[in-house]
């Protein structure tokens, strides 16, 4: 034998095959387990599988120890594990490839990897104690990359912290994974390799717990200058600070027409009319002041309600098909009045996880109709409050996240009590609490799961009080507390993505450590701002619609024309179902006529998505309502859509409008240069070019039906990007 040398604090011992062997006996927790998983065992395509593979299953990246040392040592009548003969067990002959095995050569006979199972089976296979043998806490070094330019290497080192405080060295046995190798990729070994301009992540994963390491590429091109642009409030503080330490220009501010256009459609839902533009653009006041009182105007109307509530029914599926017509009425009235009320956004959500009674009376009591099941309300919970997808964990620990399979069933048990009855009407329904809850069970060994929260905060430990008896009034405290890390950041980084097109963390509703922000400074931020008002939600939206940022150009420069994620310029977005729809009768200077609904209403006062079912809405991408999911959505551009927008009933009848734009223009005596400057105000909100003049008058000139020559040009500026976009 060599001589011992001392690693970490722990006498190591190198055997003549290279092995390193600590002094103290191995155990399955901390020796083994690791192996298993770095050569890939427990992996989804090998053993870790839902079936497993060769009669033989593991749990998924080994979140399971005990039912991974259960199966090697016990299954088969333990024909895995030989106790004589060490060696030719075949949980070391299979993967050494001394006898034949599917997943091919995992474990080289003269590796390190190999001695350390050989010597643990030697040992007597000990489990180990998983509270002094499990990882805590990994410690990466560096914990952040950053390259001047593409090519530069950089090695990690990865500590382990275990529960009886010793650490290792496991940089060899972690995993490793780039979400954007383009920009730099990462070798089994944890050696990081940058590649091309960009930003990725390195995400290191060990025995459970997870470290995201930041890499950032510069590109090589020279002649970078900051151009110091100017911060109009935090948001553009944060994010100019991160595009200079990138290399990356915003663009220039947008002109006043893009400007309009871009805030009505995300405050009111609603293209601004050709007589509201003109008087925006008269205003000679100063750019920054005339665009603040603008937004304010905005934020008063009775259409910037109506707007907002259509993302609140979607979230909380308002849907006379789960709620029935009174529940649905009632409950999309309960938002309108919460929104004109500006109810703080904390109170809302300890409505919904509260409430009681009738679905009628009491609207927010439809929360739980909807959700009914408590795996489903708790699941419904955290994704749409925390921004937190628990559903993985349902049948195995979270295999991105720490979020484990016990937590899901203890956090479904806040709801367990929760009681749903008919009521007096058809449609009524009682929500109610039972006087003994519904038990919760483990699916794997049936104990019953007591409530527990997923983390601590200052005032709630993870362990409900034995002393509670209203288990989601508990619940909604800890939900909504203030450190709750979670609940305010979520909010903040959802409503960012409806004004800037994609969240800091993205999906908006699947934050976890192994799906960074790509600004964490600029999301504290909000996340303080939004805290810091009591969770108003009025003063967060015009926080963000005030900032430089919100109001740059979509114009690219050659500095940020890649760049789509640090919002250094607008990202043009398609506009959602009811935008598109309302914004065809806006442009043809007409209302809607729907049975359904009072004359003059427009498609964000839809009440549900039963109305125009199957037609244009649908078309594109209005949801069901069927979750609280923000993907079910859809932003797509199809082929379908666009024969649609050439062929479909929608533009052709309200062009044909006899109350119309384009009517009225003709009786009123208008000449070609005012139709045509009429026709692009209202559809795309901006004045025409000299040389789209020209066109339109040539156009109109040609002979026949003026009105009908009138009709195509403004069928073709709807079918135009610059109206299907919010740029």
């Amino acid at each position: 034998m060599r001589l011992g040398i001392l690693r970490l604090g722990v006498l190591v011992v190198t055997g003549l095959s290279g092995a390193m062997w600590a002094a103290e006996p191995l155990t399955f927790v901390r020796d083994v387990l690791p192996v298993m998983n770095k050569v890939g065992c427990t992996s989804g395509p090998c053993h870790g599988g839902a079936k497993g593979k060769g009669g033989f299953k593991l749990s998924l990246r080994g979140y399971d120890a005990e039912f991974d040392y259960r199966a090697i040592l016990h299954d088969l009548s333990g024909r895995r594990f030989n106790r004589t003969e060490p060696e030719s067990s075949l949980i070391l002959l299979k993967p050494a490839m001394k006898v034949a095995h599917g997943g091919g050569l995992r474990l080289d006979p003269a590796s390190a990897d190999y001695a350390t199972v050989l010597r643990w089976l030697s040992e007597g296979a000990v489990y180990g104690d998983v509270a002094t043998g499990g990882v805590t806490k990994l410690t990466i070094e560096p914990s952040e990359v950053f390259a001047e330019k593409p090519g530069p290497k950089q090695q990690l080192k990865v500590v382990a912290t275990y529960g009886d405080g010793a650490t290792r060295d496991v940089t060899q046995w972690a995993l490793y994974l780039s979400t954007y190798e383009p920009a730099a990729a990462v070798s089994d070994g944890g050696l990081i390799t940058t590649q091309r301009k960009g930003e990725t992540s390195v995400l290191v994963r060990y025995e459970g717990r997870l470290s995201v390491v930041p890499v950032t590429v510069l590109p090589e091109k020279a002649g970078f200058a900051w151009s110091n642009p100017p911060a109009w409030n935090y948001i553009d503080e944060q994010v100019n600070a991160k595009l200079k330490r990138l290399h990356v220009l915003p663009s220039k501010l947008s002109g006043d027409e893009e400007f309009l256009r871009r805030v009505s459609l995300d405050l009111i839902g609603l293209p601004p009319s050709p007589d509201e533009t003109r008087a925006f653009l008269a205003d000679k006041r100063e750019t920054r002041l005339k665009r603040t009182a603008m937004i304010d105007k905005l934020m008063a109307r009775p259409e910037f309600l109506a707007h907002w509530a259509v993302k609140w029914s979607d979230l909380l599926q308002v849907n006379r098909s789960k709620l029935g017509d009174k529940g649905m009425w009632a409950f999309r009235e309960w938002i309108k009045e919460s929104l004109a009320a500006n109810k703080p956004y904390d109170a809302m959500v300890r409505e919904l996880v509260t409430a009681k009674g009738s679905t009628f009376q009491n609207p927010p009591a439809n929360f739980l109709r909807f959700t009914r099941d408590p795996k489903v309300a708790m699941e419904t919970t955290t994704q749409l409050f925390l921004g937190v997808r628990m559903v993985c964990a349902q049948c195995h620990d979270h295999p991105f996240e720490q979020w484990t399979q016990n937590q899901y069933y203890n956090l479904s048990a806040y709801f367990a009590t929760v009681g749903i009855k008919n009521g007096g009407d058809s449609d009524e329904e009682i929500i109610y609490d039972k006087r003994e809850e519904i038990e919760i069970h483990h699916p794997k060994d049936g104990r019953v799961m007591p409530a527990k929260f997923l983390f601590k905060t200052e005032k709630f430990s993870t362990e409900i009080s034995g002393e509670e008896k209203h288990l989601r009034e508990t619940l909604a405290s800890w939900l909504t507390a203030r450190d709750n890390p979670y609940f305010a950041k979520a909010m903040a980084n959802r409503v960012w993505s409806y004004f800037l097109g994609r969240g800091i963390i993205d999906p908006v509703d699947d934050i976890r450590a192994s799906n960074p922000a790509s600004n964490a400074a600029l999301l504290d931020a909000l996340t303080k701002d939004f805290l810091g008002s009591n969770y108003d939600l009025r003063k967060l939206i015009r926080s963000i619609v005030t900032s430089r940022t919100y109001q740059l150009s979509f114009d690219s420069n050659e500095w940020n024309v890649d760049d789509e994620v640090n919002f250094s310029h607008a990202a043009p977005r398609r506009l959602t179902a009811e935008q598109l729809y309302d914004a065809v009768y806006v442009a043809a200077g007409v209302k809607p006529k729907l049975k359904e609904l009072p004359e003059g209403a427009m498609a964000q006062d839809f009440p549900d998505t039963t109305i125009d079912r199957g037609g244009f809405l649908d078309l594109f991408g209005r949801p069901e309502r069927q979750t609280s999911c923000e993907c079910e959505r859809r932003s797509d551009v199809s082929l379908v859509q666009a024969l649609n927008l050439l062929n479909g009933s929608t533009i052709a009848d309200a062009l044909a409008d006899a109350d119309g734009r384009i009517a009225k223009l003709v009786v009123s005596g208008a000449d070609d240069r005012k139709m045509v400057e009429e026709l692009y105000l209202g559809a795309l909100s901006r004045r025409p070019t000299a040389q789209e003049i020209d066109y339109g008058q040539t156009y109109l000139r040609k002979g026949g039906s003026r009105a009908e020559r009138a009709q195509d040009l403004l069928w073709a500026l709807m079918n135009s990007n610059a109206f299907l976009f919010n740029r």
